[in-house]
């Protein structure tokens, strides 16, 4: 017999059936299971997020309900502050307990502990479960028992970990009945009062993103990994950043078909290229792990040395960046990827990020803050990481002096141009030659598109004055 007649369970960042932790030990325990999402209820603005992630939350939402159906069953949606809308579901269907997938950033927490203070008042268990990661921020710590500030340790670690088996997709929840139990339609950006993107986003939900997995393993990108992940032409990386930071497939699963590879591989290259991907997981973690010991570096820098420091960006250089309209190539072309697709390729995620704080000197924060509302893979612990990472503040930072050259990074891992010119069509006719070095006779590279709007080495001379300057204080 079933230890409860009727439990909920919350759906967070784990979108999907198969392989849901917390989704798995409620079917265990339950006879009926009442699936629910609360939707946020903040309007046409957030620091967080925009039309882009939303757009792309409403899909799989709607993936959800349908996949959820198939098991005779239905999502049920409220609206407003979870804490709120899961009291008024435990009085609706007399639920007695609350099964949920653990969250790893502050906001999240601060969330748990207010529904868990509502499971207590109303006598309901409430069940966390590790979900998100491979390993929990407490389970990878120093020989002392502290936090690592560094990603290589942490990693050695982190590998040396024994990983959790996935698990398989329950064939029954319990049917929820639809005049018992209300439920909001499924949202579209209306209910932010957001406006329709025009970005090309991945298909959406819980098969899409399987489907994604599938062929980045079994088509050899993952093989070629390690050779090509740096060059943004293409498609050289995963692109599962979305469905991962969505729990639209499990991370379990996906590191155990990346061994799963790595013990059928017949080369060098591609076993190395599959521990590089691995690493990149390793990364994930690491970030998240930093976010759960430090939540203050939503806040301010992780490395003491640099707060309070001055950052004398304008606000026009940053609009200029944002627009990608900088004249240096590699940029605007990153940034114009990322609002036309939601997506934006590794390697010029640092370039970008390191010319917004380096080169126009603008706070990290600012473009902290833009990556979240525009990026459909944004996730808050890897974006603040990356952000601090190209600063020069953050856990495992590259030195401050470290600062890369656009016109060099383009020549490396864009010599032909194929990834400018596919973002930057008003540079399609353009020699590739020409997006490695600033124009040497002060003409624009083509009609309408502008001249560099800062010298990069006179820039980078002024960051090292002023990072050198405030560390000395």
């Amino acid at each position: 017999m079933p230890k409860h007649a009727s439990v909920i369970h919350w759906f967070r960042r784990d979108l999907r059936l198969t392989d849901n932790t917390a989704l798995n030990a409620a079917v265990k325990e339950a006879a009926q299971v009442i699936p629910v999402y609360v939707l946020s209820d903040w309007k046409k603005a957030h620091q967080w997020t925009g039309s882009i992630r939303q757009q792309f939350l409403c899909g799989c939402l709607e993936a959800l309900s349908k996949n959820l159906e198939t098991l005779g069953s239905r999502l049920i949606l409220r609206s407003g502050q979870a804490d709120l809308e899961i009291e008024k579901l435990i009085i609706e269907t007399k639920a007695s307990a609350v099964f949920y997938n653990r969250d790893y950033d502050p906001y999240g927490r601060k969330m748990e502990r207010k529904v868990q203070s509502v499971c207590a008042k109303y006598s309901v268990a409430f069940h966390g479960y590790k979900d998100r990661v491979l390993h929990e921020a407490d389970e990878v710590q120093t020989g002392s028992g502290g936090p690592y500030r560094v990603y290589t340790p942490y990693s050695k670690n982190w590998l040396s970990l024994d990983k959790t088996a996935a698990l398989g997709r329950p064939k029954s929840l319990g049917a929820v009945p639809a005049s018992s139990i209300s439920s909001l339609e499924l949202p579209t950006l209306a209910h932010w009062g957001l406006s329709a993107t025009s970005a090309h986003l991945p298909a959406p939900g819980e098969r899409a993103a399987r489907e994604r997995m599938k062929t980045f393993i079994e088509n050899r990108t993952l093989m070629s990994y390690a050779q090509k992940r740096n060059i943004p032409a293409g498609v050289s990386t995963s692109r599962l950043g979305q469905d991962l930071r969505f729990g639209l497939i499990s991370i379990r699963e996906l590191y155990a078909r990346c061994m799963a590879a790595a013990s059928e591989a017949e080369t060098t290259d591609a076993r190395t290229s599959i521990e590089t991907y691995i690493k990149e997981l390793a990364w994930r973690e690491f970030y998240l792990a930093i976010l759960w010991f430090y939540p203050s570096v939503f806040e301010e820098e992780f490395s003491a040395d640099f707060r309070g420091m001055p950052w004398p960006g304008t606000d026009e250089a940053f609009q200029a960046w944002s627009r990608g309209m900088t004249g240096f190539p590699i940029v605007d072309a990153g940034m114009r990827e990322l609002l036309n697709t939601g997506f934006m390729h590794n390697r010029v995620r640092m370039i970008v990020s390191m010319f917004l704080t380096k080169d126009l000197h603008c706070h990290w924060k600012l473009g902290e803050s833009f990556f979240m509302q525009h990026l459909v893979d944004g996730e808050n612990a890897s974006n603040n990481g990356g952000w601090q990472w190209s600063a020069g503040t953050g856990a495992d930072a590259a030195p401050y002096f470290r600062i890369q050259n656009p016109w060099t990074q383009t020549k490396s891992y864009d010599p032909k141009g194929e990834y400018i010119r596919q973002w930057v069509p008003e540079l399609k006719s353009v020699s590739s030659e020409l997006f490695q070095s600033p124009p040497k006779d002060g003409r624009a590279l083509a009609p309408g598109y502008p001249l560099p709007m800062v010298d990069h080495t006179t820039e980078r001379n002024r960051t090292l004055a002023i990072f050198a300057k405030h560390r000395s204080k």
